[in-house]
């Protein structure tokens, strides 16, 4: 991946959070934090 490629794509990231807690709040974050980290741990299971 080149740089410009990763800075797009962590600016897609970010904006689709943002957009995400301007319309829903920031409640549910905690919990998909948790859950997102619970996936990694999976997937380094599988490395």
């Amino acid at each position: 991946m080149t740089n410009r490629g990763a800075v797009i794509l962590g600016l897609l990231i970010i904006g689709a959070i943002a957009l995400d807690v301007m319309i829903y709040g920031s409640e549910h974050l905690v919990f998909l934090g948790k859950k997102f980290t619970d996936m990694l741990e999976w997937m380094a299971f599988w490395r």
